[in-house]
């Protein structure tokens, strides 16, 4: 028995790192997840891993998963995920947004595409698909929904380092309008029993992106393996919502606060 039997989960940005990381923990203890990306078939992406190879390691686990295509810059697309994560698997009890499309830019030399697309699928995106998810969990009375930040969340300490001097001001402005949009969200549904968090790594964590624009390396003993982020993830989509909601949470944190005393 998982404690997350008998509960449906949409998890986006599934085809790879941390968002797999999550779909592959939650089918473990039980959900029934909704596989969730841009990228089905090998080739079609420049970083690797498909929402296909996702499904298909739950499956071999014993789990259950069914892969959903979904382009999260559409409002179509959302929709989509939503209605066909009913019909096949049933009204989500859970929904972890962790999709992204991230440009490290300087604010000087931002494109506006790119600006809305970041704006698009990490703000946009996690605000829609509340909206839609959220009647079916009041009708449930209960539900869990959970965005994934980053410490890029936080203002830039002076002198300026790192990702604060190669162009990450836009990534941070979207991950901090995450963040308010989460405890919001937590305090308008907290007579609804749905909680709302915000998780972000205490450390970078090795994933394809991660690795593509060099925030750390396989090898950096520095990093945080993704299931660490993914236990942070069910102990958030699982504990009891008005008790463990409204969170800007980091997940070595939050794991050493809910441990067993």
């Amino acid at each position: 028995m998982g404690i997350l039997d008998g509960k449906v989960a949409i998890v986006t940005g599934a085809s790879r790192g941390i968002g797999a990381e999550i779909a592959r923990r939650f089918a473990a203890e039980g959900a029934a997840v909704a596989v969730a990306a841009r990228t089905t078939d090998t080739g079609t992406s420049p970083f690797p891993g498909t929402i296909a190879e996702t499904t298909e390691q739950i499956r071999a686990a014993g789990g259950t998963a069914v892969p959903i295509r979904a382009d999260l810059s559409k409002p179509a697309d959302r929709e989509r995920l939503v209605s066909e994560t009913a019909r096949q698997l049933g009204p989500p009890d859970i929904l972890v947004s962790n999709a992204a499309v991230t440009y490290f830019t300087p604010v000087t030399d931002f494109t506006a595409r790119r600006f809305q697309l970041m704006f698009d699928v990490q703000v946009e995106g996690p605000f829609h698909l509340a909206q839609l998810v959220v009647p079916g969990m009041r009708e449930k009375g209960q539900g869990w929904i959970l965005n994934i930040s980053s410490i890029a969340a936080r203002h830039p300490a002076f002198p300026p380092s790192g990702w604060a001097r190669r162009g990450g001001t836009v990534y941070g402005m979207c991950k901090a309008a995450v963040e308010r949009f989460s405890t919001g969200l937590a305090a308008e549904l907290y007579d609804d029993d749905i909680a709302v968090n915000a998780l972000s790594p205490t450390k970078v964590v090795p994933t394809p992106g991660t690795l593509f624009h060099h925030l750390t390396s396989e090898d950096d003993p520095n990093n945080e393996p993704p299931s660490v982020m993914a236990e942070a993830a069910l102990r958030l989509c699982s504990g009891e919502p008005k008790t463990l909601t409204g969170r800007i949470a980091y997940s070595q944190e939050l794991l050493a606060e809910l441990a067993p005393r």
